[in-house]
């Protein structure tokens, strides 16, 4: 045997196991889009996933060209964990032609543009040093809102930047600056956050009432995100939704729910709903909900929003019902990973929830805002985002906000070893 056919054989093998890896980052990537915004994923969870795409991504920077090559080559298919792959080697490669062309792709293809902001967010500081000033000064829309995005992963003010890019005729650095303007803390944008309140885009206008909220404001805001709770197939109703009920009293609240609850359509909004409020007359009305299977997880979920309660951990859950499907996996493995609110929470017991309920519910006092157990302070949230599950650790970043506008907003979808970095340091008072 030659040398020349010793080296293809051995050639052959390494080119799988670097295809191999790109294939495996790009499902990880998609796997975790699900796990960070779903309702039964801890911190350590999340931890556990980041470390096997973390491996996956090393090998393909290790591998060099060919890593590079085997990106290309899975761009084919041009998915969201594909593009985020590729660009988290074209960054720590410091490769910027190739940045330039896959950012170009990536414009046209709103439905990656989240991978593009996880891909910044991802990278280290040390990799994006020197590119991301570089990219917030560009002449390029699309690119400055990039730069943006990966700055608000990281927790860093992008600066003058963020002054200019506020007004921005394009409408995707605009959206990304006014969401950033309040996730950054920058009270000095609000007075430009509520004069986004009356902007042509739908979207716009979401970001700049959420972000006035975040930076104090509490009346001019109300009116945008009530408008954004009504525009079906956008991703900004959830979230003004979450936000609204967060700011309203038990007492405001009450008749919003009730009209909800004349809707079919808007039944599920007013479970998801009853958690956010947390006052807990509500629980009678939840563990009802937990006897149908269509309502029964999410209102399980709420409960323990309200109570703090891990249904799971003290045996308040139950069996599924006879006929209905198994969740997706969360194993990394698994390729169904179709997003559903309700996929990975327990079945709640609703006699047995009762029970408790029965015994313990008089610690609770009507008419107060509960999360989690306790009324929201700064202390108890720090907590949540310590030990919560991402829905709740999202929630109990909004609320750090709330209690003290212009703190900057807690990236709960950053790689996990730096939220745990950062939370060691966070402080509790």
């Amino acid at each position: 045997m030659t040398a020349a056919t010793i080296a293809r054989s051995a050639a052959a093998p390494v080119a799988l196991v670097v295809q191999r890896h790109a294939e495996e980052a790009a499902l990880l990537c998609n796997q975790r889009f699900f796990l960070a915004a779903s309702g039964h994923t801890k911190l350590h969870h999340l931890r556990r996933l980041d470390d096997r795409l973390a491996a996956h991504l090393d090998g393909l920077a290790v591998a060099r060209d060919a890593g590079s090559r085997a990106c290309d080559e899975a761009l084919a298919r041009a998915g969201r964990g594909e593009v985020f792959a590729a660009i988290v080697l074209a960054l720590e490669n410091h490769d910027l032609p190739r940045l330039d062309r896959l950012l170009a792709v990536a414009e046209l293809l709103p439905e990656v543009r989240d991978a593009v902001a996880l891909a910044g967010g991802w990278a280290s500081g040390e990799s994006l040093r020197g590119i991301a000033k570089d990219m917030l000064d560009a002449p390029h829309a699309f690119r400055r809102a990039v730069a943006i995005a990966a700055c608000d992963f990281h927790m860093v003010d992008p600066g003058e930047a963020l002054n200019a890019a506020v007004a921005d005729a394009g409408v995707v650095l605009r959206a990304q600056a006014l969401r950033a303007a309040g996730e950054c803390g920058r009270r000095d944008l609000a007075a430009a956050c509520l004069g986004a309140l009356e902007d042509e885009d739908a979207g716009c206008r979401f970001w700049a009432a959420r972000s006035a909220v975040l930076l104090g404001e509490r009346h001019k805001p109300i009116h945008a995100l009530h408008d954004a709770t009504l525009l079906p197939g956008t991703p900004h109703g959830r979230l003004a939704l979450s936000l609204l009920f967060k700011l309203a009293t038990p007492a405001q609240a009450a008749p919003l729910l009730a009209e909800m609850l004349d809707k079919p359509a808007h039944v599920r909004d007013a479970v998801r709903s009853a958690g956010t409020v947390g006052d807990t007359r509500l629980v009678p009305w939840l563990i009802t909900q937990m006897e149908d299977p269509a309502l029964s997880r999410l209102a399980g979920e709420a409960f323990s929003t309200v109570t703090g309660l891990d249904l799971a951990w003290l045996d308040l859950e139950r069996k599924p019902p006879e006929g209905i499907e198994s969740d997706p996996g969360d194993a990394p493995e698994d390729e169904d990973v179709a997003m559903n609110e309700d996929d990975g929470l327990p079945w709640p017991d609703p006699a047995r929830i009762g029970a408790w309920w029965a015994a313990h519910g008089h610690g609770f006092a009507p008419g107060e805002r509960y999360f989690m157990g306790a009324v929201p302070s700064w202390a108890h949230c720090v907590g949540v985002l310590r030990h919560g599950c991402q829905r709740q650790r999202m929630a109990a970043a909004e609320y750090l906000c709330l209690l003290r506008p212009g703190s900057k907003l807690f990236p709960t979808g950053a790689p996990a070893w730096r939220q745990q970095r950062w939370l060691a340091q966070w402080p509790d008072e």
